[in-house]
């Protein structure tokens, strides 16, 4: 791609607004947080403080709005305790130009280090150094600046409180990454009906793996509806393929591909109902057509053995799913007594004996007759835990640490961001505009490790600083607020931020910049900048980042082959480890075949990741083009969905083994390990032994399953290799 369309791309993303759903009680709890702090700093201590208390509040607010599954209390405490600790730092070295310049290269680099640690960890952080460069010319002395820094934390644990005492949809966010993933699975189970090789998307089931995880507090407060659906939810999908599949499952025409047409729809229907049941918190809503369908009788009769056995399968996770979705009181009974239909009676879509499997962490045994009492509910699985903050610093430390390396890209931003903040500062000092820490702020919050997102912030903050500071000089130039008015304006304007906040950098920007107008202009600074002196200095904040990322670049195209062989090797061992339990069987619980699988779903998300990054870059595809990564990267995810088949039909524990299995496994290992280091080499993968290891699987398993299984991994294969031949 050009330069000229890769910054014509950038521009478009930048000043696009979407539309989002909007969350208007917890932009306002956000506001009411900041008018206390501003209201009873202007009260007791005057404008200058009122000021720097609330850019606390305000960027403590702005903490708890991140995509993070930690309390929203600690993110507050959190930011707001880190923003008064580098304003403090920053005032004492204030004085002294270059022992301040070498404070902000240094917390900048230490700022974009902390990007390894996640997005969240680096926005705050960024937040924090530019805030800095606007808080340091508040106070007068040191004592003065340690009040201005015990106001900012003051800020930081209003918010906190706030989301306390006025708690907004608690384990919203926790409950809608469930609810996601079991809607996923239910358009999939949809998408299956139509084409039988359908893709998934995993993401949905990893960020519900994220929100899993939880802190010690939160374990002891978690919803028991939060619990364990997402375990089964992961079983669902590998038999939603195998019955769909033409290859294992029906064939692809006549009574029993109607049947499992029937079958999908169905499943679609109830893991919809679990999902709105979870994201509302409500009891399941199940539809009586959709169980009828699950429990028909002579769906036996209908479908062959395999397909029937995943039939029987499907239904015993989804009554699985359901009942673990209900929600409970804190001893453990139903908050309603049963999963009712629309017509109140109960009904189950199905049970565990029904297949002979064990229930997973169910604790109970036999069968779960209708006419019966309620059964025991299912054990709760351990809790993925989560550090709390100080056992998460040393953690956080040593990915900050691991990024110190040649060819890392988060290394570069950090050399880029501090550069760029210093040259900004420096350049801020010698232009006659005064406040020149517009400069660097603009850059510090613009810049991001990837190209795509740095060039498309900096437009985006240069047209929404344009207009913000426009609408914003216009209304005190006329109007001539006074200092509680311009407060209240100022809250205005923080209100509308968080309210907008999801729908575009641009429009968030426009508040944001109004908001700092009004807010300085409590004490008269506000007015004292002319409308042109704030954009040109904005303008050259956001010229200084662009102008880095060219001069001092982290491509992400040069790297995509390096991506693709991570993926690869990942899926190899991932399809190792499923052919390996049927050697060794251990049932559908494997561990290994677990950990396997999410290291090859982690794989195949940053590969997308990358690929995404890379379609905006201006350079060449340097031997992997926009059309062979399309093709490689199909042909992992068939890979995927091979073993992802054979996944489903693992044997029970005790089942008798197949030896020649472990052949097999051993073989998928060291044939995707060459492979991924010939891709890295930039050389063709040649999947010679693994064909002759499959020839020979043909003749000795008659399993129709497992032979076809086989033949689909290798065909894969050869299409990823078909891919790459054309780069």
């Amino acid at each position: 791609m050009s330069w000229l369309r890769a910054l014509k791309e950038t521009a478009r993303s930048g000043l696009t607004v979407e539309r989002r759903r909007l969350a208007p009680v917890v932009a306002a709890r956000g506001a009411l947080g900041l008018a206390l702090v501003i209201g009873f700093s202007l009260a007791l201590f005057g404008p200058a403080v009122a000021a720097s208390s609330a850019f606390g509040a305000f960027q403590a607010a702005i903490a708890t709005f991140q995509r993070s599954w930690r309390p929203r209390p600690t993110l507050a405490l959190a930011s707001g305790g880190s923003l008064a600790v580098s304003t403090f730092l920053g005032y004492l070295t204030a004085a002294h130009t270059v022992l301040f310049l070498a404070l902000l290269v240094l917390w900048t680099f230490l700022s974009g280090l902390a990007w390894a640690a996640g997005p969240t960890a680096g926005i705050i952080a960024s937040s924090n150094v530019a805030i800095m460069l606007v808080t340091v010319t508040l106070p007068t002395s040191v004592a003065t600046a340690a009040g201005h820094a015990a106001m900012i934390f003051a800020g930081g644990v209003v918010q906190a409180a706030l989301v306390v005492l006025l708690p907004v949809r608690p384990w919203g966010a926790q409950r809608d990454a469930l609810a996601d993933a079991l809607a996923a699975e239910a358009d999939y189970a949809r998408r299956l009906r139509h084409d039988p090789v359908a893709p998934f998307d995993p993401v949905p089931l990893m960020t519900a793996r994220s929100a899993a995880a939880v802190t010690p507090r939160q374990a002891r407060r978690r919803p028991a509806e939060l619990h364990g659906p997402r375990r089964f939810a992961e079983r669902i999908r590998p038999v939603l393929a195998s019955l769909a599949d033409p290859a294992v499952g029906a064939p692809a025409e006549g009574p029993q591909r109607d049947r499992v047409r029937e079958l999908l729809a169905a499943a679609g229907e109830i893991l919809d109902a679990a999902a709105r049941a979870i994201r509302h918190g409500e009891p399941v809503r199940l539809p009586p057509a959709a169980v009828a369908a699950l429990r028909t009788p002579d769906t036996g009769s209908i479908l062959s053995e395999r397909a029937h056995r995943a039939a029987l399968r499907l239904s015993a996770l989804l009554g699985d799913v359901v009942e673990t979705a209900e929600p409970r009181t804190e001893t453990g009974s139903r908050t309603e007594a049963e999963p009712r239909t629309e017509t109140g009676s109960r009904t189950e879509t199905g049970s565990r004996t029904e297949t002979g499997e064990p229930r997973e962490e169910a604790g109970e045994s036999g069968a779960r007759p209708e006419a019966a009492a309620l059964p025991a509910l299912p054990k709760p699985p351990t809790p993925r835990t989560r550090p709390t903050l100080v056992r998460l610093a040393p953690l956080v430390l040593a990915k900050m640490r691991a990024e110190v390396r040649p060819g890392s890209a988060i290394l570069r931003h950090a050399i880029r961001v501090s550069a760029v903040a210093a040259a900004g500062y420096l350049l801020g000092l010698v232009l006659p505009f005064g406040h020149g820490y517009w400069a660097p702020m603009a850059s510090v919050m613009v810049m991001r490790p990837d190209f795509s997102q740095t060039y498309s912030r900096s437009v985006a903050r240069f047209g929404g600083t344009l207009v913000g500071v426009a609408l914003a000089s216009a209304v005190v130039q006329t109007a001539h607020p006074g200092t509680y008015l311009s407060a209240a304006l100022a809250v205005l304007c923080a209100f509308g931020m968080y309210l907008l906040m999801k729908t575009g950098y641009a429009v968030s920007q426009v508040c944001v910049a109004a908001y700092v107008v009004f807010l300085l202009g409590m004490e008269g600074s506000g007015v004292s900048q002319t409308v042109r002196d704030r954009v040109l200095l904005t303008l050259l904040g956001g010229l200084l980042a662009m102008l880095s990322y060219a001069v001092y670049p982290a491509w992400e195209t040069p790297r995509l082959r390096g991506g693709l062989a991570d993926w690869l090797a990942a899926s190899g061992r991932y399809a190792a480890a499923v052919a390996a339990r049927y050697a060794a069987p251990e049932g559908p619980g494997s561990p290994d075949v677990r950990e396997a699988l999410l290291s090859a779903r982690a794989a195949r998300v940053a590969w997308h990741d990358a690929l995404g990054r890379a379609t905006h870059e201006p350079v060449r595809h340097r031997g992997l083009s926009h059309a062979a990564a399309e093709g490689a990267g199909h042909a992992l995810a068939e890979f995927g969905r091979a073993a992802m088949l054979l996944e489903a039909h693992l044997p029970e524990r005790g089942a008798p083994p197949l030896p020649a299995a472990a052949g097999l496994a051993e073989a998928l290992r060291e044939a995707t390990e060459r492979g991924a280091k010939a891709v890295r080499e930039r050389r063709e993968p040649s999947w010679d032994d693994l064909r002759e290891t499959v020839a020979a699987w043909d003749t000795e398993v008659t399993d129709p399953l497992l032979r076809k299984a086989g033949r689909l991994l290798v065909d894969a294969l050869d299409d990823l290799s078909a891919a790459l031949a054309d780069a």
